[in-house]
């Protein structure tokens, strides 16, 4: 969330005993869930995506529900583990199908 601020987001949360209902009623595949949820305007942001990338998002508007960054990726936006190397990994995009494609790779 500090990457977020930091970047200019306003954040406000919400600690849940079961996030599981409202991934599902905001359309998360079950194979791109993470630990975060959160919404942007029209979007759904999914994990540990950077804030460029959803700077990107916000000016491109593609024609998707959200983007996902799976599981939590050494090196993604707070995920830093020092003396670790950064792990490759894909920001994905999701429709209202479900349906993933890639949106950026890191």
């Amino acid at each position: 969330m500090g990457h977020l601020r930091a970047a200019g987001y306003t954040v406000t949360t919400r600690d849940l005993d079961d996030v599981a209902p409202i991934k599902r009623k905001l359309g998360v595949p079950e194979a791109l869930q993470s630990c975060h949820t959160a919404t942007v305007e029209q979007y759904v942001i999914e994990g540990h995506v950077p804030a460029d990338v959803i700077d990107r998002l916000l000016r491109e508007r593609p024609a998707v529900t959200g983007l996902a960054v799976p599981g939590m990726p050494i090196g993604a936006p707070g995920m830093e583990a020092p003396g670790q190397p950064p792990e490759r990994y894909d920001v994905m995009a999701f429709d209202r199908q479900g349906r993933p494609s890639v949106y950026v790779s890191r």
